[in-house]
């Protein structure tokens, strides 16, 4: 089965050492990892002549669509929240009907993640909290933002969470390894 990688690990001081680190824990469970860093047979010519971001946002989709299941780091990244591209990729393996599996590194909800962000900027008023425009802070005891976690569930995915120290955050696989033996069905 091949399994698309989406994740902030492309920006790692070495994306293509964990690229291969992802890849290997996902060969012993018998899957074939895709990462967006893999070359895509038959790209179109005419993509030559597109902005480099263009060219990485089409090969980036076409990977999707050529597996049968999306695993995604939902470690926060520059913020409380998971890379905003790989939230893309999630809703997009969703809406071609892929399974979509996931994982991070930091298992604090999200309403706690945000809160400590945005520190004094955060209010609590009545039942809820607020930022320091008066905007309602999610709080619904998640992961991350309900709409992530909801198209991963729905889709018969899982998620897993790790609790690891902020200095491995960004290198421990525990979690990974746990979801990659979900998608392998490995109990």
């Amino acid at each position: 089965m091949r399994v698309y990688l989406a994740g902030p690990d492309i920006f790692l001081p070495d994306p293509f050492a964990r690229a291969e680190a992802l890849k290997g824990v996902c060969a012993r469970h018998a899957l074939h990892g895709v990462s967006p860093l893999d070359d895509l047979a038959d790209e179109p010519a005419c993509w030559a002549v597109l902005p480099e971001a263009r060219r990485i946002a089409l090969r980036n989709e076409a990977h999707i669509r050529s597996c049968q299941a999306l695993i995604a780091n939902l470690t926060p990244f520059r913020g409380p929240s998971a890379d905003a591209g790989t939230v893309f990729e999630v809703g997009f393996a969703r809406a071609l009907g892929l399974p979509v599996f996931a994982w991070s590194n930091d298992s604090r909800p999200f309403a706690d993640r945000t809160r400590a962000f945005l520190g004094a900027a955060a209010s609590r008023a009545g039942d809820c909290w607020r930022d320091s425009e008066g905007l309602l802070l999610e709080d619904f005891a998640l992961s991350d933002n309900l709409m992530i976690e909801a198209a991963v569930l729905a889709s018969g995915g899982a998620l897993m969470l790790g609790e690891v120290a902020d200095a491995a955050r960004w290198h421990d696989l525990d979690a990974f390894a746990r979801v990659v033996m979900a998608v392998a069905g490995v109990p």
